[in-house]
């Protein structure tokens, strides 16, 4: 039985969010911290920093073919350039990147416990209704996409 009703869609950022808070709560109330290395916190801003830059070029490329952003919307165009040559999912992609920034910068290991089902959520809650959507508005043109570009990448 899904804790979340058939159909329902949660908004991206307040899933990962969600799981930020979490971590947070759990870093706090049960401690779990990552061993210390002195540049841990360097590589979390520089993956924020990257998740940020692929987040702002995905949705200029979005923006430019003139097709939403919004994962309720109904897209105009199949996007197979920019950042979408090398992931279906660019954005979410870009919101994971920024999850593991975050993660390293709350020095905890609990963040990455949580990973694999904040991506498990991410791809059943969002991903699998976008698919179904593409599906059905592009056709074949974008099972072809899927066949040579990978879903995260």
């Amino acid at each position: 039985m899904s804790l979340i009703p058939s159909g329902v869609i949660l908004p991206p950022p307040l899933v990962y969010l969600s799981f930020v808070a979490c971590a947070w709560g759990l870093t706090k109330w049960v401690p779990l911290d990552l061993p210390q290395y002195g540049l841990l916190p360097f590589i979390g801003w520089g993956s924020i920093a990257a998740g940020i830059f692929l987040m702002v070029w995905a949705a200029l490329e979005m923006y430019r073919h003139r097709t939403t952003i919004n994962p309720y919307g109904k897209p105009s165009s199949l996007l197979q350039t920019g950042p979408f040559r090398f992931s279906r999912n660019p954005i979410y992609l870009a919101d994971t990147l920024i999850y593991c920034g975050i993660a390293l910068l709350l020095d905890s290991l609990w963040p990455w416990l949580l990973l694999p089902l904040l991506i498990l959520c991410v791809q059943r809650t969002v991903i699998v209704h976008e698919e179904h959507l593409l599906t059905r508005l592009f056709g074949d043109d974008y099972r072809a996409y899927r066949r040579h570009v990978r879903r995260w990448f």
